[in-house]
């Protein structure tokens, strides 16, 4: 399937996107990440104004890209871009709402495992369930970021839901398991990475807490959610 481009969702050639892909889920939080950390940005895609864009930083080639909301978004976006477009490694970095009261707004979120109560996984026919993790090397590495900037993050498991507004209370449940944070597309990511065998990590600010009830606006995780993108870079 590599090179088969176009996409229905992607209107870059072959060759036009990076090994390296960034992805955000709002698209104009892409275009931020152009603007801000790549040098000599070209746009390559703005179908379904799902911006996405190649540059370099400090040298090295790379991409940033919106991926929308939700696992099926994320998942569509991601498998053509690691079984289309033959990219190798995906990081993505979103908000998320803390689950436990030693995390707080504005600290960073490691994603090493995604819980989740989608039925994504099913399509692989597999005799049980599975555990999406992240890339163990980006992990590591972007540990290693976060301490060199000196930024509060936190490693373990997120819970990724296909409902935003959900009336199910058994989510509390996550809390006591000791699920960091919520969000809504890490376990896509990460199953497309494995079977497509490349690597994926991601990386969240909280933005709100799910305990407390404190939050942050639209404007302010468009715009000011900066730290996480520098660990995301720095992993280049």
């Amino acid at each position: 399937m590599k090179g088969n481009t176009p996409t229905p969702h992607i209107g870059a050639q072959y060759g036009e996107i990076a090994k390296t892909v960034i992805m955000a889920g709002d698209p104009l939080r892409a275009k931020m990440m152009a603007e801000r950390f790549l040098e000599n940005p070209v746009q390559f895609n703005n179908v379904r104004g799902m911006l996405g864009f190649t540059g370099t930083y400090n040298g090295k080639p790379v991409s940033v890209m919106g991926h929308g909301m939700g696992i099926p978004s994320i998942g569509i976006y991601t498998y053509e871009l690691f079984n289309f477009y033959d990219v190798d490694t995906i990081i993505r970095v979103g908000s998320c709402g803390a689950r436990q009261h030693h995390v707080h707004i504005g600290d960073l979120v490691i994603a090493m495992g995604a819980c989740t109560d989608s039925n994504y996984a099913a399509q692989f026919d597999l005799p049980g369930s599975y555990a999406p993790i992240a890339s163990f090397d980006l992990v590591r590495k972007a540990v290693d970021a976060a301490e060199h900037f000196g930024y509060t993050y936190h490693v373990g498991n997120v819970f990724s839901a296909d409902v935003f507004y959900s009336e199910d209370s058994r989510k509390a449940n996550w809390t006591k398991m000791g699920v960091l944070a919520d969000e809504m597309e890490a376990p896509a990511l990460y199953m497309n990475a494995a079977r497509a065998g490349k690597k994926a990590l991601c990386i969240c600010t909280v933005s709100d807490h799910i305990l407390t009830g404190e939050a942050t606006t639209s404007e302010e995780r468009q715009n000011t959610f900066t730290k996480m993108m520098d660990v995301a870079f720095s992993l280049l």
